[in-house]
């Protein structure tokens, strides 16, 4: 895969044996939001400091789908993902959506 597009605010990780994109798309946001029953960045960040496992496959499908791994992202339960990794590469997506840091 070639690397992330840092002007987009991607990042790229390991997930499931292969090197992913994801992206904190616009999209991304409005399906976090839902998935997540929150409305606007306040309740979302506040939201953000204590996520289950649960809302940690919501986000990271979504940001998964920002990134155009849709297909990781529909089969996300099924698949062999480290919980550290995952929580790792959803703090860099939102980090890198913010200009914070690269992928």
């Amino acid at each position: 895969m070639t690397g992330a597009n840092g002007a987009r605010g991607e990042v790229t990780a390991t997930l499931a044996g292969a090197e992913r994109r994801l992206c904190l798309t616009l999209g991304a946001l409005a399906e976090i939001e839902t998935g997540l029953e929150v409305a606007g960045i306040a309740a979302l960040s506040a939201r953000m400091r204590a996520l289950s496992a649960g809302d940690l496959m919501i986000v990271l499908a979504a940001l998964l789908r920002g990134g155009g791994e849709g297909a990781l992202a529909d089969e996300l339960a099924r698949a062999t993902v480290d919980p550290r990794e995952a929580a790792e590469a959803v703090a860099r997506a939102f980090a890198a959506s913010s200009g914070q840091a690269g992928g």
